[in-house]
This record gives structure tokens, sequence and C-alpha cells, in this order.
């Protein structure tokens, strides 16, 4: 395989529709290789911005926007790296030769819950928890009595969580459906899911080129309000189950097709495996492969769209735990305990250039054994705090002055009594 240097004429080009944490590890990684990379976004300066050869902002959900920077770019290949992405536009790129990783009809199932569950369930025949789909209030009250109690509550399509609620009694339905409408995305239709009581879930990263699947070792996580909060690797699984996963998981990445490594997410209730969802790229629980993997999911993805070799990984355990803003700021400042930079951890900064309550900002990545690795993640990450610039600035100012004043008050002090 050739590699071109980036920006020739025939440099090979990734266009990244996306461009937060995950994206700007992608960038990473494909910089390695010399291959050109094109950070698109909604926001200026997000992450993966800050490391891309050429930056775009735009109205991802604005068909012509996408299709412009497309055709002004043309790129080898395409890699959406979120949901809120308008699917014609990758179906119309996909038409005019444009390759989309893994492929359009692969990001349109999953990007909607609807539609990937339908997929798994009734075309695949896997193992998923009892659902129902809803348009309205009094729809949601009747799948929920049918269903029971306590019941899962999602927009069909939204990312990192927003607007997912467990409603444990008739009274939260109300609540649980007036937080789906304020989700970020398309809540015109809610899933009503059946609460699994399980075991524990998993994410299993499964990288797929043309000739080959590999499965990653399983990342027990922790999650909080449908967001990612912890992570480990390897997760201690059953043999059987595990292999139970892997043929899940390899079911699924075979029937939705191309290439590049694929987040499945698992439930496990004994020997029970439940598939519950995939996303066609880099997963945020995954992270914690950046300590514990000798390549990283992200190292995966990119080799992957390549064509390249995925077989050779090593592991060692570790953990990671996600630190979320307090905060609301124009210019953040992460406050960060020297601690935090051990020889058994580090921080990994994100660079987001504003910050509002529970957006991530950066992760926490510590090696060993997985279940005290964790402990020690969840240790470090009490270490990191959020403040305004200016709060911090004015924090420091009353330091120096308070030290000054010490001072000025010590030498007094030492002339009175002859020191």
């Amino acid at each position: 395989m050739q590699f071109p240097a980036p920006l020739k004429h025939n440099s090979i080009k990734f266009l990244l529709l996306g461009s937060g944490e995950l994206g700007k590890e992608v960038a990473i990684e494909a910089q390695r290789l010399g291959i050109e990379v094109i950070a698109v976004d909604r926001y200026p300066n997000a992450p993966a911005h800050l490391v891309a050869n050429k930056s775009y902002v735009i109205d991802m959900k604005n068909k012509d926007q996408v299709i412009e920077v497309i055709l002004r770019e043309k790129p080898t290949y395409i890699l959406p790296e979120i949901e809120a992405i308008n699917i014609d536009a990758l179906f119309e790129a996909e038409a005019l030769g444009f390759n989309v990783v893994p492929n359009a009809e692969a990001v349109n199932k999953t990007m909607n819950r609807k539609k990937i569950r339908i997929f798994a369930a009734e075309e695949l025949g896997l193992k998923t928890s009892a659902y129902r789909f809803v348009t309205n209030l009094q729809q949601l009250q009747e799948a929920a009595k049918e269903i029971g109690f306590p019941c899962v509550i999602k927009p069909v399509m939204s990312s990192s969580g927003h607007g997912q609620s467990v409603a444990r009694n008739e009274n939260d339905l109300q609540r649980s459906f007036e937080l789906a409408q304020e989700a970020r995305g398309d809540a015109s239709e809610l899933i009503v899911e059946e609460f699994i009581d399980f075991d524990y879930e998993i994410t299993l990263l499964t990288a797929k080129n043309e000739s080959e699947i590999v499965f990653c070792e399983p990342i027990g996580h922790i999650q909080k309000d449908g967001d990612y909060v912890f992570s480990w690797q390897p997760m201690d699984m059953d043999r059987a189950v595990k292999e139970r996963a892997k043929e899940i998981a390899g079911k699924v990445v075979t029937a939705l097709g191309g290439r590049g490594i694929f987040g499945v997410e698992l439930f496990i209730k004994g020997n029970e495996v439940y598939f519950s969802e995939v996303s066609p790229r880099p997963h945020d629980t995954g992270m914690v492969t950046l300590i514990t993997q000798s390549q990283s999911e992200f190292a995966l993805h990119v080799r992957a769209i390549l064509d390249l070799p995925l077989g050779f990984l090593q592991y060692i355990g570790g953990a990671s735990a996600a630190y979320k803003a307090i905060n609301g700021s124009f210019n953040p400042v992460l406050e960060i305990e020297k601690e935090a930079f051990s020889k058994d951890s580090f921080v990994r900064i994100f660079g987001k250039p504003d910050s509002h309550p529970g957006r991530r900002m950066a992760v926490v990545l510590t090696a060993g054994e997985p279940n005290k690795a964790l402990e020690r993640a969840k240790e470090l990450i009490k270490k990191i705090s959020d403040s305004d610039f200016k709060t911090a600035a004015k924090e420091e100012a009353k330091k120096e002055e308070k030290e000054e004043s010490c001072g000025f008050f010590k030498k007094i002090a030492d002339l009175i009594l002859g020191r």
C-alpha cells in the first residue's frame, strides 16, 4: 500500500463528520500514517479541529452544507463520528462514489434506536429486552403497562444518554416523556424498553477489515443517566458467555458490513447475553484502550478502514474515569492535582473551548489489575475540578496577595523581635 504525504494532490483524506474527543484520537492516529485529516463540526475549535490539517464549521443536519464540504474536499473516506448528521447526505455521497465508513446504511440503522432494534431482534433474531415504540404520552402510558415497571424510556435518536430515563411507576411517565422531548436529537418517537436487571454490561469492540474480524478483550463499564462514567478492561467473564458475546457481535458487524471498528453493547444476566446497541465507530467506553491496548480502538479503526492487518494486540489491565464539568464557562480551566500524572496513570484533556454542567472534558486512565485500576481511577477523578478562567485568575491573585501580605507582616515581626 502507498502512503503519500498529506496536503498533496494524491494524499489519502479522512473527512471527520464530528470532531469531539473520539474524533481527535482518530485524527491523531490517522496522521501517524501521513493521512490528511479534515475535521468538521457544528462549533469552532472542537477537539479534532485542534489537530487536523483543515477544519470546517457547518450545520451537519443540513444536507446541502454536508455535501458542499464533501465535494470541495473530495475525501478518500468519510467518517461519521456522531449521530447528529443528515443521513440523506451520506447516501448521496455514496451514490456519487465516495466511501462512507462503514457504509451509509450501517450509519442509518445504528443512529436510530428503532431501526437497529428491529434489525437486531427481528432480522438477526438476537435476544433483546422487550420493547415498544410510541409517539405520545398516552401511547407511552399504555406501552409501560404492557412491558411493566420499571422500564427504560429513550428517544429513538439521541447520543450520550440525552433524554434517557427510568420510569419506576406510572407517576414517573410524565417526567420521562418531558425529558425525552428535551433531548438533543429526534424525540418525535420514543422506545420503551423492559428493564433488564442484568449482572453487568460490556462493550465488545469489534474491528473488521475485508478479510478478518478481531475482537478486543471485553470492556466493563458503569453508566449514569445513560452516559459512560467508568470503564475497565478486561472484564472478567465466564468463557462460554464471552464466546456467546463474540458470536453476537460478529453476527451484527458482518450484517452491517463495511470496514472499521464497532462498539457492540451487551447486557449479561447469568448465562444470557442480550444485545443492546452498536456504534459503527470508536466507543466512549473504549477510551480505556488508550492505556490497555498496544493498538487503541482509534488505531484499530484507522487500520481497519485502510484494510491493514488487525491481529497484533497486546494487553495490560486498566481503567478509565470520565471527568464531567461542574460549571459552565466560555473559558474553562481544569485544575488537576499532580498525583493524577503518576507512574500508573495519566490524564487526557480534550481541549473543548467551553463547558457546561455534565459536559465531558477529560478522562483519567490507570494501569493495573482491572479492579484495582478502577478504584485508582475513582480516586484520581476526584482530584480534578473545573472553574472559569476569570475565577481561577482571581483566586490566584488572592493567593499571591495573601502570600505578599504574610511576607510583609513577617518582616515587621522580625524587626520588632530583632531577628
